[in-house]
């Protein structure tokens, strides 16, 4: 599967999708969640929360390895998937549709600053070798 090249994403796995709202979504890639395996727990972070960029704010569970998931930016979490509750396979079947939870950012200009798809990629590939 190739990076949706409507998101934004970080060099530790999470892809981020501006809202109509102004919020944004979080979740993990697709190559994270194929190291990682089949997901058992998401923990996601408390609405109203503020986060720093870089933070570690939520936890996947998969049967091979807890991993943290870090925020993109700075912001307070609006909203979280609470399907991913009972149904965190839901990452594994389609990982860009699976967000973990929205937030607001502090300063909408920082998601700009975030990868796109063919500076992800190239550190992917990067991890590869």
């Amino acid at each position: 599967m190739s990076n949706p090249s409507n998101l934004k994403y970080t060099a530790s796995h999470e892809w981020v999708k501006t809202e109509a709202d102004g919020t944004v979504s979080i979740g993990i890639t697709q190559h994270a969640q194929e190291l990682l395996g089949d997901m058992v727990f998401v923990e996601a972070p408390a609405v109203g929360r503020h986060l720093k960029a870089r933070e570690e704010c939520a936890v996947v569970e998969s049967v091979k390895a807890a991993a943290d998931v870090y925020a993109p930016v700075s912001g307070t979490v609006t909203a979280i998937n609470s399907d991913l509750d009972s149904s965190p396979e839901n990452i594994n079947s389609d990982p860009y549709a699976a967000w973990m939870f929205r937030m607001k950012p502090d300063n909408a200009a920082d998601i700009d600053a975030l990868m796109d798809a063919a500076g992800y990629q190239a550190v992917v590939d990067s991890e590869a070798h």
